[in-house]
């Protein structure tokens, strides 16, 4: 006999007679049209969304013919929910006016979530190395966190164990080598300015590599370095800087002084300074009017040449 006071639960109509048919049934994913007020983008999402021109595409496409692939999202305990795959099509659908787009909700903790959304992201044509640097560390650390082994602090040359790594299996998986795995993870150890100007491609990949070295603060330094002469490392020149940083002897002067060197491909290269050239053209020329004459007067010599070879 239940005791005095004690809460009793009882089983609802429904359930009591809910078939296991229905109740398996009431289990299944589904795709469900949510409000696009309440997705919220993934934490720490690596992937940028940027107002470019294939956004533009999509917003119009998704504007004539709606959201055609449903995004994947998982529901928060707070409300609303945090999207897992399709985050350009949220905001272009947003863009587009739409209040509600198809959405499959599904149950996911963090670790499954993270690698889910990495997967999905990296089927993309076009991937920035800051973008590939970021999602293979978030994977990375989540399918160690799901049993794997997990080491980021390896060097870049490789090292012995025993066992597969985490590197290894995620090497397999996205089609890289482990240690170039590796070497896009130690991207997201530069500051975010010098990790902008591998994204635009005024720094080569291996150069950034061996920069990725450098302390925060040596890294500002030779931002201010390289922003003074204008010219961006070769990967020799970043490997010098990085044996300065790792003896302690890095310095401004002594980042000037490296950028500063002649690089082996601009030995073959002729160069002459604006205040040179001033003296042969009109003061109102600009300097892509000199470039061009100069370029038209070397071509005509050259035929001239070759008319006179042909005599």
């Amino acid at each position: 006999m239940p005791k005095k006071g004690e809460n009793i639960s009882l089983t609802s109509y429904d359930d009591l007679f809910e078939t296991d048919e229905s109740r398996a049934e009431s289990q299944l994913e589904r795709v469900q049209n949510i409000p696009v007020r309440e997705l919220v983008p993934f934490k720490n999402h690596p992937f940028k969304v940027l107002d470019d021109e294939a956004m533009l595409r999509t917003t119009e496409s998704i504007a004539e013919y709606g959201v055609l692939t449903p995004l994947i999202a998982r529901p928060l305990d707070h409300g609303g929910y945090e999207i897992i795959s399709g985050h350009r099509r949220a905001h272009a659908a947003e863009l587009a006016g739409l209040s509600e787009v198809p959405v499959l909700v599904r149950d996911m903790d963090d670790d499954a979530a993270t690698v889910l959304m990495v997967d999905s992201n990296l089927q993309r044509e076009n991937i920035l190395p800051s973008e590939r640097a970021f999602a293979y560390r978030m994977k990375m650390e989540a399918m160690g966190r799901q049993g794997a082994r997990n080491d980021l602090t390896c060097g870049q040359i490789g090292h012995k164990s025993i066992g597969a790594k985490t590197r290894d299996l995620l090497a397999a998986q996205t089609g890289d080598s482990a240690r170039q795995v590796q070497r896009y993870i130690r991207l997201t150890n530069l500051v975010p300015d010098l990790l902008d100007l591998v994204d635009c491609k005024q720094i080569s990949f291996n150069p950034a590599v061996e920069l990725s070295y450098l302390s925060p603060e040596e890294q500002e330094t030779f931002l201010q370095a390289m922003d003074e002469v204008q010219a961006a490392p070769s990967l020799s020149q970043a490997q010098r800087l990085k044996k300065l940083a790792q003896e302690g002897n890095f310095t401004m002067d002594a980042a000037r002084e490296i950028l500063n060197e002649v690089k082996k491909g601009d030995l073959e290269r002729v160069t002459f300074r604006n205040e040179q050239l001033r003296r042969f053209f009109p003061r109102s020329y600009t300097a892509q009017q000199m470039q061009d004459t100069i370029i038209k007067l070397l071509d005509q010599w050259q035929k001239k040449k070759s008319r006179e070879h042909e005599r």
